[in-house]
């Protein structure tokens, strides 16, 4: 299954614009969802949160996408917030130890 996504803009008072994916964060997948997290950095000031509730899947490819629009947002001054991971998705964070650069709100605790 394929990622889908879906953005929401908030005007400039808002604390952040919101990406919400579902599916798999993979290989063939990530063109698109950087395409327009890219569209949704550029259009936006604030924050820019991913939620990743629904998300399955994340492969390395995955990652590095979230790394690389980490690195894109923090050098506008903004942050990048990755929101809710399901626990197989917080597990791949938490052993790569992405937790340690990356801004992880939890539903769920964080694996050891």
């Amino acid at each position: 299954m394929d990622v889908i996504v879906t953005t929401q803009q908030h005007g400039p008072e808002d604390a952040g614009n919101v990406v919400r994916l579902a599916g798999h964060l993979d290989v063939r997948s990530v063109g698109d969802v950087r395409q327009e997290l890219n569209d949704l950095i550029d259009a936006t000031v604030g924050d820019v949160i991913v939620d990743l509730g629904e998300v399955d899947v994340v492969d390395a490819t995955g990652l590095g996408l979230l790394v690389a629009a980490h690195r894109r947002v923090e050098r506008l001054g903004r942050n990048l917030v990755l929101r809710h991971p399901l626990p197989p998705v917080a597990r791949i964070l938490a052993v790569t130890r992405l937790t340690r650069v990356l801004h992880v709100e939890r539903a769920f605790p964080m694996p050891a």
